[in-house]
Protein backbone atom coordinates (compact mmCIF):
# COMPACT_ATOMS: atom_id res chain seq x y z
CA UNK A 1 0.00 0.00 0.00
CA UNK A 2 1.53 3.30 -1.14
CA UNK A 3 0.75 6.68 0.38
CA UNK A 4 1.53 9.60 -1.91
CA UNK A 5 2.86 12.85 -0.54
CA UNK A 6 2.44 14.97 -3.66
CA UNK A 7 4.23 18.23 -4.34
CA UNK A 8 2.98 21.21 -6.35
CA UNK A 9 5.23 20.49 -9.35
CA UNK A 10 4.16 16.84 -9.55
CA UNK A 11 0.49 17.75 -9.37
CA UNK A 12 0.50 20.37 -12.14
CA UNK A 13 2.09 17.93 -14.57
CA UNK A 14 -0.56 15.33 -13.82
CA UNK A 15 -3.41 17.81 -14.21
CA UNK A 16 -2.11 18.91 -17.59
CA UNK A 17 -2.05 15.34 -18.86
CA UNK A 18 -5.59 14.67 -17.66
CA UNK A 19 -7.04 17.89 -19.06
CA UNK A 20 -5.70 17.02 -22.48
CA UNK A 21 -8.19 14.16 -22.66
CA UNK A 22 -11.18 15.99 -21.21
CA UNK A 23 -12.62 16.92 -24.58
CA UNK A 24 -11.14 20.43 -24.68
CA UNK A 25 -8.27 19.86 -27.09
CA UNK A 26 -4.50 19.62 -26.64
CA UNK A 27 -3.82 23.31 -26.16
CA UNK A 28 -5.59 23.37 -22.80
CA UNK A 29 -3.09 20.80 -21.58
CA UNK A 30 -0.24 22.93 -22.88
CA UNK A 31 -1.68 25.97 -21.11
CA UNK A 32 -1.89 24.03 -17.84
CA UNK A 33 1.86 23.50 -18.10
CA UNK A 34 2.44 27.23 -18.38
CA UNK A 35 3.01 27.60 -22.14
CA UNK A 36 1.41 30.40 -24.15
CA UNK A 37 0.19 28.43 -27.14
CA UNK A 38 -2.68 29.71 -29.28
CA UNK A 39 -5.73 27.52 -29.61
CA UNK A 40 -6.64 26.38 -33.12
CA UNK A 41 -9.39 28.63 -34.45
CA UNK A 42 -12.70 26.93 -35.12
CA UNK A 43 -15.60 28.92 -36.60
CA UNK A 44 -18.16 29.62 -33.91
CA UNK A 45 -21.02 28.08 -35.85
CA UNK A 46 -19.04 24.87 -36.33
CA UNK A 47 -18.04 24.74 -32.66
CA UNK A 48 -21.66 25.14 -31.59
CA UNK A 49 -22.82 22.52 -34.09
CA UNK A 50 -20.20 20.03 -32.88
CA UNK A 51 -21.19 20.63 -29.28
CA UNK A 52 -24.89 20.21 -29.94
CA UNK A 53 -24.33 17.03 -31.99
CA UNK A 54 -22.33 15.24 -29.29
CA UNK A 55 -23.74 12.97 -26.60
CA UNK A 56 -22.32 14.79 -23.57
CA UNK A 57 -21.48 12.08 -21.02
CA UNK A 58 -18.15 13.40 -19.70
CA UNK A 59 -18.91 15.94 -16.99
CA UNK A 60 -21.63 14.48 -14.72
CA UNK A 61 -24.20 17.07 -15.76
CA UNK A 62 -27.97 17.05 -15.53
CA UNK A 63 -28.98 16.38 -19.17
CA UNK A 64 -32.40 18.03 -18.77
CA UNK A 65 -31.36 21.44 -17.48
CA UNK A 66 -33.12 23.44 -14.77
CA UNK A 67 -36.90 23.03 -14.34
CA UNK A 68 -39.27 25.66 -15.69
CA UNK A 69 -39.90 27.07 -12.22
CA UNK A 70 -36.21 27.80 -11.79
CA UNK A 71 -35.87 29.28 -15.29
CA UNK A 72 -38.79 31.63 -14.55
CA UNK A 73 -37.26 32.74 -11.25
CA UNK A 74 -33.94 33.47 -12.97
CA UNK A 75 -35.63 35.28 -15.85
CA UNK A 76 -37.53 37.48 -13.42
CA UNK A 77 -34.24 38.31 -11.66
CA UNK A 78 -32.60 39.68 -14.82
CA UNK A 79 -33.87 43.12 -13.84
CA UNK A 80 -31.13 43.15 -11.18
CA UNK A 81 -28.36 42.41 -13.68
CA UNK A 82 -27.09 46.01 -13.60
CA UNK A 83 -26.87 46.22 -9.79
CA UNK A 84 -24.27 45.34 -7.17
CA UNK A 85 -26.61 45.69 -4.21
CA UNK A 86 -29.82 43.82 -5.06
CA UNK A 87 -32.47 41.63 -3.42
CA UNK A 88 -31.08 38.10 -3.60
CA UNK A 89 -34.26 36.16 -2.91
CA UNK A 90 -33.07 35.26 0.57
CA UNK A 91 -30.81 32.47 -0.71
CA UNK A 92 -28.73 32.08 2.46
CA UNK A 93 -31.85 31.96 4.65
CA UNK A 94 -33.44 29.44 2.28
CA UNK A 95 -30.39 27.14 2.44
CA UNK A 96 -30.21 27.45 6.22
CA UNK A 97 -33.89 26.58 6.59
CA UNK A 98 -33.49 23.67 4.19
CA UNK A 99 -30.78 22.14 6.40
CA UNK A 100 -32.13 23.19 9.79
CA UNK A 101 -29.15 25.42 10.60
CA UNK A 102 -28.65 29.15 11.15
CA UNK A 103 -27.72 31.56 8.32
CA UNK A 104 -24.37 32.05 10.07
CA UNK A 105 -23.63 28.41 9.26
CA UNK A 106 -23.89 28.97 5.49
CA UNK A 107 -21.50 30.48 2.97
CA UNK A 108 -22.05 30.71 -0.79
CA UNK A 109 -19.61 29.87 -3.56
CA UNK A 110 -19.48 29.86 -7.35
CA UNK A 111 -20.28 26.18 -7.44
CA UNK A 112 -18.94 23.90 -4.74
CA UNK A 113 -15.52 24.36 -6.36
CA UNK A 114 -15.15 27.75 -4.68
CA UNK A 115 -15.90 26.09 -1.35
CA UNK A 116 -12.85 23.89 -1.94
CA UNK A 117 -10.82 26.99 -2.79
CA UNK A 118 -11.87 28.73 0.41
CA UNK A 119 -11.03 25.66 2.46
CA UNK A 120 -7.57 25.39 0.96
CA UNK A 121 -6.88 29.08 1.51
CA UNK A 122 -8.25 29.06 5.06
CA UNK A 123 -6.64 25.87 6.35
CA UNK A 124 -3.51 25.34 4.24
CA UNK A 125 -2.08 28.85 4.09
CA UNK A 126 0.57 28.05 6.71
CA UNK A 127 2.02 25.19 4.68
CA UNK A 128 -0.26 22.50 6.08
CA UNK A 129 -1.32 19.44 4.08
CA UNK A 130 -4.65 18.08 2.93
CA UNK A 131 -5.29 14.35 3.42
CA UNK A 132 -7.53 12.49 1.00
CA UNK A 133 -7.66 9.58 -1.42
CA UNK A 134 -6.68 9.01 -5.03
CA UNK A 135 -8.55 9.01 -7.29
CA UNK A 136 -11.13 11.51 -6.13
CA UNK A 137 -12.30 14.96 -7.20
CA UNK A 138 -8.76 16.19 -7.72
CA UNK A 139 -9.60 19.89 -7.79
CA UNK A 140 -9.09 20.15 -4.04
CA UNK A 141 -5.47 19.09 -4.56
CA UNK A 142 -5.09 21.52 -7.44
CA UNK A 143 -6.27 24.40 -5.28
CA UNK A 144 -3.87 23.33 -2.55
CA UNK A 145 -1.00 24.10 -4.91
CA UNK A 146 -2.20 27.71 -5.04
CA UNK A 147 -1.46 27.88 -1.31
CA UNK A 148 1.96 26.28 -1.94
CA UNK A 149 0.69 23.32 0.06
CA UNK A 150 1.12 19.59 -0.45
CA UNK A 151 -1.33 16.72 -0.32
CA UNK A 152 -1.17 13.27 1.19
CA UNK A 153 -3.11 10.94 -1.09
CA UNK A 154 -4.09 7.52 0.12
CA UNK A 155 -4.91 4.60 -2.16
CA UNK A 156 -8.39 3.20 -2.36
CA UNK A 157 -8.99 -0.31 -1.09
CA UNK A 158 -9.28 -3.16 -3.56
CA UNK A 159 -13.06 -2.78 -3.49
CA UNK A 160 -12.64 0.94 -4.35
CA UNK A 161 -13.84 2.16 -0.94
CA UNK A 162 -11.96 4.83 0.99
CA UNK A 163 -9.72 3.40 3.69
CA UNK A 164 -10.93 5.22 6.80
CA UNK A 165 -8.63 3.44 9.32
CA UNK A 166 -5.64 4.36 7.14
CA UNK A 167 -6.90 7.94 6.95
CA UNK A 168 -7.18 8.14 10.74
CA UNK A 169 -3.69 6.70 11.16
CA UNK A 170 -2.26 9.17 8.63
CA UNK A 171 -3.84 12.17 10.36
CA UNK A 172 -2.66 11.08 13.78
CA UNK A 173 0.86 10.34 12.54
CA UNK A 174 1.17 13.71 10.76
CA UNK A 175 -1.08 15.70 13.08
CA UNK A 176 1.02 18.88 13.27
CA UNK A 177 1.22 19.05 9.47
CA UNK A 178 -2.47 18.44 8.66
CA UNK A 179 -4.68 21.35 7.59
CA UNK A 180 -7.82 19.36 6.85
CA UNK A 181 -9.18 16.04 5.61
CA UNK A 182 -11.08 15.82 2.33
CA UNK A 183 -13.77 13.26 1.51
CA UNK A 184 -15.90 13.22 -1.62
CA UNK A 185 -18.99 11.25 -0.62
CA UNK A 186 -20.09 9.58 -2.83
CA UNK A 187 -16.66 9.63 -4.39
CA UNK A 188 -15.94 11.01 -7.84
CA UNK A 189 -14.93 9.18 -10.07
CA UNK A 190 -15.86 5.82 -8.53
CA UNK A 191 -19.38 6.63 -7.34
CA UNK A 192 -18.76 4.61 -4.16
CA UNK A 193 -19.99 5.91 -0.80
CA UNK A 194 -18.36 6.32 2.59
CA UNK A 195 -20.91 4.85 4.99
CA UNK A 196 -22.39 6.85 7.86
CA UNK A 197 -20.68 4.44 10.25
CA UNK A 198 -17.29 5.18 8.67
CA UNK A 199 -17.87 8.94 8.79
CA UNK A 200 -18.49 8.67 12.52
CA UNK A 201 -15.42 6.44 12.87
CA UNK A 202 -13.31 9.09 11.15
CA UNK A 203 -14.62 12.02 13.18
CA UNK A 204 -14.25 10.14 16.45
CA UNK A 205 -10.81 8.83 15.49
CA UNK A 206 -8.95 12.03 14.57
CA UNK A 207 -8.11 15.05 16.78
CA UNK A 208 -11.26 17.13 17.13
CA UNK A 209 -9.59 20.34 15.93
CA UNK A 210 -8.80 18.91 12.45
CA UNK A 211 -11.47 20.12 9.98
CA UNK A 212 -13.07 17.54 7.69
CA UNK A 213 -14.41 18.78 4.35
CA UNK A 214 -17.10 16.43 3.02
CA UNK A 215 -18.07 17.06 -0.60
CA UNK A 216 -21.68 15.93 -1.06
CA UNK A 217 -22.10 17.02 -4.69
CA UNK A 218 -23.83 13.74 -5.56
CA UNK A 219 -25.83 13.37 -2.35
CA UNK A 220 -29.23 13.41 -4.07
CA UNK A 221 -28.60 10.28 -6.14
CA UNK A 222 -27.81 7.92 -3.25
CA UNK A 223 -30.12 4.99 -2.46
CA UNK A 224 -27.85 3.02 -0.13
CA UNK A 225 -29.31 3.12 3.43
CA UNK A 226 -25.76 2.99 4.85
CA UNK A 227 -25.20 6.53 3.57
CA UNK A 228 -26.23 9.73 5.37
CA UNK A 229 -25.51 13.40 4.95
CA UNK A 230 -22.99 14.82 7.43
CA UNK A 231 -24.91 18.06 8.04
CA UNK A 232 -26.04 16.90 11.53
CA UNK A 233 -22.39 16.96 12.65
CA UNK A 234 -22.40 20.70 11.95
CA UNK A 235 -25.26 21.24 14.40
CA UNK A 236 -23.25 19.24 16.94
CA UNK A 237 -20.42 21.75 16.58
CA UNK A 238 -17.98 19.29 15.01
CA UNK A 239 -15.29 20.70 12.70
CA UNK A 240 -17.17 19.50 9.62
CA UNK A 241 -17.66 21.41 6.37
CA UNK A 242 -20.35 20.01 4.08
CA UNK A 243 -20.07 21.23 0.49
CA UNK A 244 -23.12 21.14 -1.78
CA UNK A 245 -23.83 22.28 -5.32
CA UNK A 246 -26.78 23.23 -7.52
CA UNK A 247 -24.86 21.95 -10.55
CA UNK A 248 -26.07 18.35 -10.51
CA UNK A 249 -29.66 17.49 -9.67
CA UNK A 250 -30.93 21.05 -10.31
CA UNK A 251 -29.07 21.46 -13.61
CA UNK A 252 -27.34 24.79 -12.93
CA UNK A 253 -23.75 23.73 -13.73
CA UNK A 254 -23.22 26.65 -16.10
CA UNK A 255 -24.68 29.17 -13.66
CA UNK A 256 -22.27 28.32 -10.78
CA UNK A 257 -23.91 28.13 -7.38
CA UNK A 258 -22.70 26.09 -4.44
CA UNK A 259 -22.44 26.48 -0.69
CA UNK A 260 -20.95 25.14 2.50
CA UNK A 261 -22.64 24.33 5.78
CA UNK A 262 -20.27 24.47 8.76
CA UNK A 263 -19.96 25.78 12.35
CA UNK A 264 -19.79 29.58 12.55
CA UNK A 265 -16.18 29.51 13.73
CA UNK A 266 -15.23 27.54 10.61
CA UNK A 267 -17.29 29.76 8.29
CA UNK A 268 -15.58 32.81 9.80
CA UNK A 269 -12.18 31.36 8.86
CA UNK A 270 -13.35 30.72 5.29
CA UNK A 271 -15.20 33.98 4.64
CA UNK A 272 -12.13 36.22 4.01
CA UNK A 273 -11.31 34.00 1.01
CA UNK A 274 -14.75 34.16 -0.63
CA UNK A 275 -15.03 36.04 -3.93
CA UNK A 276 -17.80 38.24 -2.57
CA UNK A 277 -19.59 39.28 -5.78
CA UNK A 278 -18.71 35.98 -7.47
CA UNK A 279 -22.21 34.48 -7.21
CA UNK A 280 -24.54 36.34 -9.56
CA UNK A 281 -27.97 37.78 -8.82
CA UNK A 282 -29.79 35.57 -11.30
CA UNK A 283 -28.63 32.20 -9.98
CA UNK A 284 -29.38 33.19 -6.38
CA UNK A 285 -33.06 33.55 -7.25
CA UNK A 286 -32.88 30.30 -9.21
CA UNK A 287 -31.37 28.52 -6.22
CA UNK A 288 -34.16 29.64 -3.90
CA UNK A 289 -36.77 28.29 -6.28
CA UNK A 290 -34.81 25.07 -6.86
CA UNK A 291 -34.97 24.27 -3.14
CA UNK A 292 -38.75 24.63 -3.29
CA UNK A 293 -39.28 22.53 -6.42
CA UNK A 294 -38.76 19.13 -4.85
CA UNK A 295 -41.00 17.45 -7.43
CA UNK A 296 -38.59 18.43 -10.24
CA UNK A 297 -35.64 17.11 -8.24
CA UNK A 298 -37.40 13.81 -7.60
CA UNK A 299 -38.15 13.41 -11.30
CA UNK A 300 -34.46 13.81 -12.19
CA UNK A 301 -33.40 11.57 -9.31
CA UNK A 302 -35.76 8.76 -10.29
CA UNK A 303 -34.76 8.91 -13.95
CA UNK A 304 -31.06 8.93 -13.10
CA UNK A 305 -31.25 5.95 -10.78
CA UNK A 306 -33.36 3.94 -13.22
CA UNK A 307 -31.04 4.71 -16.14
CA UNK A 308 -27.85 3.92 -14.27
CA UNK A 309 -29.29 0.55 -13.22
CA UNK A 310 -30.45 -0.20 -16.75
CA UNK A 311 -27.11 0.76 -18.33
CA UNK A 312 -25.05 -1.09 -15.72
CA UNK A 313 -27.15 -4.22 -16.23
CA UNK A 314 -26.69 -4.02 -20.00
CA UNK A 315 -22.92 -3.58 -19.68
CA UNK A 316 -22.64 -6.46 -17.24
CA UNK A 317 -24.74 -8.68 -19.48
CA UNK A 318 -22.27 -7.77 -22.24
CA UNK A 319 -19.45 -9.01 -19.99
CA UNK A 320 -18.05 -5.85 -18.36
CA UNK A 321 -17.92 -4.96 -14.66
CA UNK A 322 -19.46 -1.73 -13.39
CA UNK A 323 -18.54 -0.27 -10.00
CA UNK A 324 -21.36 0.02 -7.42
CA UNK A 325 -22.21 3.65 -8.08
CA UNK A 326 -24.55 5.88 -6.08
CA UNK A 327 -24.20 8.92 -8.32
CA UNK A 328 -25.25 10.25 -11.75
CA UNK A 329 -22.28 8.48 -13.37
CA UNK A 330 -20.65 5.07 -13.32
CA UNK A 331 -17.26 3.50 -13.96
CA UNK A 332 -16.95 0.48 -16.22
CA UNK A 333 -13.83 -1.70 -16.29
CA UNK A 334 -12.86 -1.85 -19.95
CA UNK A 335 -9.65 -3.85 -19.47
CA UNK A 336 -7.42 -1.50 -21.46
CA UNK A 337 -6.11 2.06 -21.29
CA UNK A 338 -8.90 4.63 -21.47
CA UNK A 339 -7.13 7.33 -23.48
CA UNK A 340 -7.43 5.76 -26.96
CA UNK A 341 -10.91 4.52 -26.06
CA UNK A 342 -12.05 8.06 -25.24
CA UNK A 343 -10.89 9.07 -28.71
CA UNK A 344 -12.83 6.20 -30.27
CA UNK A 345 -16.00 7.40 -28.57
CA UNK A 346 -15.29 10.96 -29.69
CA UNK A 347 -15.12 9.79 -33.32
CA UNK A 348 -18.66 8.54 -32.80
CA UNK A 349 -19.73 11.90 -31.32
CA UNK A 350 -19.95 10.54 -27.79
CA UNK A 351 -17.98 12.39 -25.11
CA UNK A 352 -16.98 10.26 -22.12
CA UNK A 353 -14.75 10.57 -19.07
CA UNK A 354 -11.06 11.27 -18.86
CA UNK A 355 -8.16 9.36 -17.27
CA UNK A 356 -8.30 8.95 -13.49
CA UNK A 357 -4.91 7.53 -12.48
CA UNK A 358 -4.26 4.98 -11.17
CA UNK A 359 -7.57 3.57 -12.46
CA UNK A 360 -6.45 3.86 -16.06
CA UNK A 361 -8.50 0.90 -17.30
CA UNK A 362 -11.79 2.21 -15.90
CA UNK A 363 -13.96 4.52 -18.01
CA UNK A 364 -16.22 7.06 -16.29
CA UNK A 365 -19.53 7.70 -18.03
CA UNK A 366 -22.18 10.23 -16.98
CA UNK A 367 -25.88 9.47 -17.13
CA UNK A 368 -27.39 11.36 -20.06
CA UNK A 369 -30.86 11.42 -21.55
CA UNK A 370 -32.35 8.32 -23.12
CA UNK A 371 -31.06 9.08 -26.61
CA UNK A 372 -27.54 9.79 -25.35
CA UNK A 373 -27.40 6.54 -23.41
CA UNK A 374 -28.60 4.60 -26.45
CA UNK A 375 -25.83 6.22 -28.50
CA UNK A 376 -23.32 5.34 -25.81
CA UNK A 377 -24.32 1.67 -25.78
CA UNK A 378 -24.27 1.49 -29.58
CA UNK A 379 -20.77 3.00 -29.64
CA UNK A 380 -19.63 0.73 -26.80
CA UNK A 381 -20.65 -2.36 -28.74
CA UNK A 382 -18.83 -1.10 -31.82
CA UNK A 383 -15.62 -0.51 -29.85
CA UNK A 384 -15.69 -3.55 -27.54
CA UNK A 385 -16.54 -7.18 -28.26
CA UNK A 386 -18.90 -9.10 -26.03
CA UNK A 387 -17.09 -11.32 -23.57
CA UNK A 388 -17.83 -13.99 -21.03
CA UNK A 389 -18.23 -12.50 -17.56
CA UNK A 390 -15.70 -13.86 -15.07
CA UNK A 391 -15.55 -11.22 -12.31
CA UNK A 392 -17.52 -11.33 -9.08
CA UNK A 393 -17.86 -7.52 -8.87
CA UNK A 394 -21.56 -6.68 -8.94
CA UNK A 395 -23.27 -3.41 -9.73
CA UNK A 396 -25.31 -1.80 -6.99
CA UNK A 397 -27.47 1.26 -7.28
Amino acid sequence: MTVKNVSRRQFVGGVAAAIGYAGFGPNVAVFAQGARAARPKVPLAQAVADYEAAAKLANNENPFGPPESVIKAMTDAFKYANRYGYPDGGIVDAIAEHHGVKPENVILGTGSSEILTMSDSAFLSTGKKVVGVEPTYMTVYQYATNSHADSIRLPLRKDFTQDIPLMIHTVKTNYRDIGFVYLCNPNNPTGVIVSKQEIKQLLDGIPEDVPVLIDEAYHHFVEDPNYATSVPYVTEGRQVIVARTFSKIVGLAGMRLGYAVAPKTVIDRMRPFAMGYGVNAIVKWGGVQALKDTAAQEKVRRYTIDMRKKTAAELEAYGYDVLPTQTNFFMVHIGREVVPVIEEFKKRKVLVGRPFPPMTEHLRVSIGNEDEMARFMAAYKEIFPAKAKTSTVASRG
